[in-house]
């Protein structure tokens, strides 16, 4: 006999909107009145008879309600036909794991619980997003579906089942429904193994005169770095800092950048016994920061110098890569390897799942955006402890065969080798965080409208102007076209500057300002990305009236 359902009475909420990477709000709306279950149900009634008798996974990054929240979701789940969820133990699962555990078990989805780098706690913010078949964030023709339902939505449907012991591995059978607890690692660390060459990595990390520090934020990378790191690479335990996953990250903000890394930032800048390579992780895991001693990585080089070397050094790319892509707010050192290399390059719109379409259709290997997410097409999301393995795999290639003591090749050695091979895309970001929605969409027409004035030739500044334009990208591979993916200024030698609203907080807007330019002239080529690109920042600042219908007169973060 199946497990019994109850209906319960609900009434709709106003602005479940889901974005590109779910829906995120305060932990108090969701914890007020059927918030969340109402979501839920939303996106179960949104799936029909699809779901019914599937199975999918579940879990998060550790932060405030999400224990609570999966009881929920079970009983949600139990209740609209699902017949398994197989949920990290204590409710733990990274989104990069997530998306392993989906393709490697052909889950029918999975239920990550996440605000990505946001804070976390009672009075921060709360998230939660589905991942589709092939471990992909939704497509929008699915969370398109979610909104409608959420917006008529009247009843929840319960299965009636007592609360599960999320903190034991093992499997809990009801009638018709199943709750398996596994290991937050299932099917994640196996996948690593099968990428890199753990015995390369662990002779290297075991080197006496090579010291790593990898800071997981209190956030979710916290319940995988020790075994990665430690107990399978030979690392000694102090070279992995802030482990423990808190309810509230510590207090802190889990987004690994050079503001709120400041803690590891500090310690990579100490001087001469700085450890030679760092490395931190946001909230759930899939963003990453790389620094060497002394020295810092923009997410926009990251990804480029990766794939500059990833067949060489990285066995999963034995054979090439099939293609690169990037976001089109992400500078373009990316663009100048895939010619290089005569490799396809695709630019699309930010959002994961537009990388998603091109590697289940065979044409991307490798792929990153700006704000510090990095990955490739073992799975179907950023992955921060990947992009780490990546650039230890470089590091440890690099240095194969030199006697303990000889100077090892370091990240900044690597970092200008490409430089001069590639060139320099001098890039940064300003991000204006909390705005009053209404002025930082006064800013956005102001700048429409400079657009739509604007002709080839136009000079800003020094510049002079290739095309504006607001932009859009047809899919190659299902045709769809994504409009209004931000607002760009190409100038004819290459720079550029963007200007989008960011859809990752949970109140208010972020203005995110991008600013880039190309550089060969090897006189020029180490100089500090603010100096280099300050006349650029002035015409962009100058060209939107940010500071006059803002009121800020300095960005929150810069990257």
């Amino acid at each position: 006999m199946p497990v019994s359902v109850f209906s319960r009475s609900t009434s709709p909420h106003a602005g479940q909107k889901t974005g590109t990477s779910g829906l995120r709000k305060k932990t108090s709306v969701f914890t007020s009145d059927n918030y969340l279950a109402n979501w839920v149900q939303a996106l179960f009634s949104s799936l029909g008879s699809e779901i019914d008798g599937q199975t999918i996974c579940l879990g998060g990054d550790g932060r405030y309600f999400n224990r609570e929240a999966a009881q929920i979701i079970l009983k949600l789940a139990a209740g609209n036909g699902i017949s398994r969820v197989i949920v990290g133990k204590s409710a733990i699962l990274a989104t990069p794991a997530a998306s392993a555990l989906i393709r490697a078990r052909s889950l029918f989805g999975g239920l990550i619980m996440s605000a990505s780098h946001n804070p976390g706690g009672p009075s921060e913010d709360w998230g939660i997003k589905f991942n589709y078949k092939s471990g992909e964030p939704a497509p929008e023709r699915i969370t398109n579906e979610i909104f409608k339902f959420t917006e008529t939505i009247s009843e929840l449907k319960f299965g009636d089942i007592p609360d599960v012991d999320l903190a034991v591995v093992g499997t809990t059978e009801f009638d018709g429904f199943t709750v398996e607890v596994v290991e937050c690692t299932a099917e994640y660390v196996p996948l690593l193994q099968q990428v890199f060459d753990f015995d390369m990595l662990k002779a290297f990390l075991s080197r006496p005169d090579f010291r790593m520090k990898f800071d997981a934020m209190h956030a979710v990378t916290g319940a995988y770095a020790p075994k990665i790191f430690c107990e399978l690479l030979g690392a000694p335990e102090s070279s992995v800092v802030n482990c423990g996953v808190l309810e509230d990250f510590g207090g802190g903000h889990p987004d690994p950048n050079l503001t709120y890394a400041k803690e590891l930032v500090d310690i990579l800048y100490s001087g001469a016994d700085a450890p030679d390579f760092g490395a931190a992780s946001d909230g759930d895991g899939d963003r990453n920061m790389i620094l060497g001693k002394g020295f810092f990585v923009s997410p926009s080089d990251s990804v480029a110098m990766i794939a500059a070397n990833a067949q060489e050094c990285i066995p999963y790319f034995k054979d090439g890569l099939k293609g690169v892509a990037r976001s089109m707010p992400t500078g373009g050192a990316l663009d100048k390897v895939a010619a290089k290399m005569n490799l396809p390059f695709y630019e699309v719109p930010t959002g994961w799942k537009f990388f998603g379409n091109l590697m289940d259709d065979g044409r991307c290997s490798i792929c990153g955006e700006e704000s510090f997410g990095t990955s490739s097409d073992h799975v179907r999301e950023k992955d921060g402890l990947w992009a780490v393995l990546s650039w230890l795999s470089i590091l440890a290639k690099r240095n194969e065969g030199k006697a303990a003591g000889e100077k090892l090749v370091t990240v900044e050695d690597i970092a200008k080798e490409h430089w001069a091979k590639f060139g320099r895309n001098f890039f940064s970001r300003y991000d204006y965080e909390g705005v009053e929605s209404e002025k930082a969409n006064a800013m956005m027409d102001h700048v429409r409208s400079v657009i739509a004035s604007a002709k080839k030739g136009d000079k800003f500044g020094e510049f002079e102007l290739d095309f504006a334009d607001d932009f859009e990208y047809t899919d190659p591979v299902d045709g769809s076209v994504a409009s209004k993916q931000g607002l760009r200024f190409v100038f004819t030698d290459s720079s550029r500057f963007i200007f989008r609203l960011s859809g990752t907080g949970s109140s208010g807007a972020t203005i995110r300002m991008y600013i880039e330019q190309y550089e060969t002239d090897p006189s020029k080529l180490e100089m500090d990305a603010q100096v280099a690109l300050k006349s650029l920042i002035d015409v962009a600042l100058e060209t939107s009236k940010l500071e006059e219908f803002t009121g800020r007169d300095k960005p929150t973060v810069i990257t």
